[in-house]
Parts: structure tokens; sequence; C-alpha cells
């Protein structure tokens, strides 16, 4: 379903008054998505598809996913923590996975960012490099 640019526009502008203090207010969200619903404005479809895209972008970036070979003691878990929200300047939430198909390292993500420092990233990496 195509989007108008008003559509477009009025999503932003709904998800930018649910921002509070930086961060993503939920009970703004739900007041916006219910409010939208029943008002049932002209394009709402496309206002909700389009606010749903930037309310899910948002909790992306607020969220980092890091997969290890291994568990994580606690002491390097929380290492972690400060500095991934003192490089992106917010609060993080962190989630831990366990990958053994990493071999050793780690792989972390958030949002669109993804840093991979696992041994099997650098075995593919070194095997590309004597294949071409």
């Amino acid at each position: 379903m195509k989007i108008t640019k008003e559509a477009r526009r009025t999503s932003r502008q709904l998800f930018r008054a649910c921002i509070a203090e930086g961060k993503l207010d939920e009970s703004r969200v739900r007041t916006v998505v219910s409010s939208v619903a029943k008002s049932k404005p002209r394009s709402y479809i496309g206002i909700l598809d389009a606010f749903a895209r930037l309310v899910a972008n948002e909790v992306d970036r607020q969220r980092a996913a890091v997969e290890s070979a291994t568990a994580l003691t606690p002491a390097t878990q929380s290492e972690l923590q400060a500095s991934l929200s003192k490089k992106y300047g917010r609060p993080l939430t962190l989630e831990f996975n366990v990958k053994p198909e990493l071999l050793g390292g780690i792989r972390v993500k958030v949002g669109s960012d993804v840093w991979d420092g696992s041994v099997k990233a650098r075995l593919k990496a070194l095997s590309d490099s004597l294949s071409a």
C-alpha cells in the first residue's frame, strides 16, 4: 500500500508528540493509536502503518542484541552495557544470547548497526580473501 505524503507527515508529527524527555512514551503511543483508530481520519491506515514503522525503529534503537559464543560474566555484561550506553549517548536495554556457532568473540546489534567480532566472521573474511 502506498502512503501519501500527508499521511507520512501526520505520522511523523504524531511520533514526535510521543517523545517525552528524549524517550518514547508508551502511554502516549497507545493514546495516539486509539485516538486515530477512533476518529478514522482520511488515510488513517497509512498513518498508522507509517507510525508503527517509526515506533518499531525507535524501539530497535533503544535495544542492543549481544550474541557470544559462551555466556558472558556479569562484570563483562555491565561493562558492555556502560560502554554501549556511553557510545550512543542514551541508556540501552541489552539482550544477551549464547550462540556457540560463533566459535568465539561477540556480535552486537543496535538498531541497524552491527559489530561482528566473532571468530566465525573473521574466518569467513579470511576465506573470502583467499578465494578472491
